[in-house]
């Protein structure tokens, strides 16, 4: 571990606008790429060793399990301040990162492609839950919003889940010093932190009511970011061990709709249904467009610092500098890991295995070809249809991937990409101190009512 970059700019504007600012480029030495590798690694083995723990709460069930106690472990060496993780350690980290999620919805993905004929029958209930995905915040989250007095930043903050799409629109149409813009960073990056625990913990709760039916749960996930349904899929799993692969399945067919339609559905559909009703609950809530209560005694000026947040409070990480050799590398270890995290997750190892895991790697490279060819398209969504194409019944590839795949979990294989979030943590801490409790709480309602509300409408029509 290595001294503390300082470098800070508004983080937001960078990710969305490379080609204005950019950070620093910097060829990682041996030593950088070992640490965050065998790092990362070991992270995730303990992880696997302190295991799946189940705790009753009446009828639900808060389920800890590796994908927790990875991202926990890893946030805690993230932060820590006695021998802090260099910005250059992190941005290797963050290229491992990149490989290894699109690697484990590859491994979701190739479990898509054999139930479709099952999943054919719920096949109404697959479209309306991105329903509930397009327009649960705005109904559930907004009112919450508005009636804590965020004002505008309320719209940003709750017409949709906030990734990383979503967060570049809104720096193009509203420009970084709007509230709509803050709202939208704010949850963004409570969301790259805390989301993956925060919906494994929510899925795990609502799962272990036995109140809906665990295909409903399942196609709740598809929230549009792979970490995301990565948790939930994972509590489910243990809750629902007989049903696992279905889960799997459904999940990662929800997720790739949701890529497919979810933003378009949320710039035309909910963010102007948010800002019609933003007028709505202003007038009910009595509150003005700072969101002070109209007739209220509180200074106008401590009312806008108890909103804003510093966008600029994010430190910026220097960016590897990406070389032919260095893909190559990145996908070898990445691929490596994975096949080691399954065999201390399944306790097995097969030659197919090996097989296996290097038609996972060639899916997971082909997505990121095409995601540099068509750029509107990310590698997260070719891969989960590459995944599903080369699997389905009617294709000739599937005997032979499902045969060499199947023994390959994803939630072991993907495990690394959880730990490596939890590494990452130190970067944004900055960042965490300057939100105000009451953007937590509604980001917390945002999260929670687009997997409700899909959960909801899909379990009516599994029902119906």
């Amino acid at each position: 571990m290595e001294k503390e970059s300082t470098t800070e700019v508004d983080a937001a504007s960078v990710a969305a606008e490379p080609t204005r600012t950019r950070s620093r480029l910097f060829t990682p030495t041996a030593r950088q790429w070992g640490l965050m590798i065998v790092l990362s690694t070991a992270i995730c083995v303990v992880a696997i060793l302190l295991g799946t723990h189940k705790i009753e709460v009446g009828n639900a069930a808060i389920v800890l399990m590796p994908i927790l106690w990875a991202v926990l472990l890893g946030a805690v060496i993230g932060v820590q301040r006695l021998r802090p993780l260099s910005g250059e350690s992190r941005a290797v980290s963050s290229v491992l990162l990149d490989v290894s999620i699109v690697l484990f919805l590859a491994a979701l993905g190739v479990n898509v492609g054999p139930a479709l004929v099952e999943l054919t029958d719920i096949g109404p209930a697959i479209i309306l839950q991105e329903v509930g995905h397009i327009f649960g915040t705005v109904l559930l989250a907004l009112p919450v919003a508005v009636g804590l007095g965020l004002g505008r930043v309320a719209i940003g903050a709750t017409w949709a889940i906030d990734r990383e799409s979503y967060l570049a629109y809104a720096l193009q149409k509203f420009g970084v010093k709007s509230p709509i813009y803050r709202g939208v960073f704010s949850v963004w990056l409570l969301g790259s932190v805390f989301g993956a625990v925060f919906v494994s913990l929510l899925a795990g709760l609502l799962g272990g009511t036995g109140l809906f039916d665990p295909r409903a749960l399942a196609l709740g996930l598809g929230l549009g970011s792979g970490s995301m349904m990565m948790g939930g899929v994972a509590a489910l799993s243990i809750i629902y061990p007989e049903s696992a692969g279905e889960i799997l399945a459904l999940a990662a067919l929800s997720n790739l709709v949701t890529n497919l339609v979810g933003f378009y559905a949320g710039v035309f559909l909910s963010l102007p249904l948010a800002q019609r009703l933003y007028k709505f609950w202003s007038k009910v809530f009595r509150r003005d467009d700072e969101g002070r209560r109209l007739g209220g005694k509180k200074a106008e000026a401590a009312e806008r610092r108890a909103r804003e947040v510093d966008v600029s409070a994010v430190v910026v990480d220097p960016e590897v500098r990406m070389k032919p050799r260095t893909w190559i590398f990145a996908f070898g270890v990445t691929l490596a890991v994975g096949l080691l995290l399954n065999f201390a997750g399944t306790k097995s190892i097969r030659p197919a295995d090996v097989a296996g895991i290097l038609v996972l790697g060639g899916l997971t490279a082909v997505a990121f070809l095409l995601a540099r060819k068509f750029r509107s398209v990310p590698p997260s969504v070719w891969v989960l249809a590459l995944a599903t194409l080369v699997t389905a019944p009617f294709m000739p590839t599937a005997p032979a991937v499902v045969a060499v795949t199947e023994h390959l979990d994803a939630l072991f294989v993907g495990l690394a990409s959880i730990a490596l979030l939890g590494l990452n943590l130190g970067r944004d801490v900055k960042a965490l101190k300057t939100l105000n409790w009451k953007i937590v709480i509604v980001a917390m309602m945002t999260f929670s009512s687009t997997f409700i509300a899909a959960v909801l409408l899909a379990e009516m029509v599994i029902n119906l």
